[in-house]
């Protein structure tokens, strides 16, 4: 892939785990990464305060 990526996740994702994103962030070059603390498979919604001004800025690139 050559798109920017933003990777997203919680630390306790029984859906996708961690580790699995952390492995996907090494294989996609220039991608970022951002694991939410003490949060699940909705870290997003969780964690929206943080996630979203993020998430606006990446779209605006």
């Amino acid at each position: 892939m050559t798109h920017p990526t933003l990777i997203a996740n919680g630390d306790n994702d029984r859906m996708v785990p961690s580790n699995l994103s952390e492995d996907l962030h090494r294989r996609i070059k220039d991608s970022e990464l951002i694991i939410y603390p003490d949060s699940g498979h909705g870290g997003i919604f969780q964690y929206h305060e943080e996630f979203a001004p993020v998430a606006v800025e990446f779209l605006a690139r």
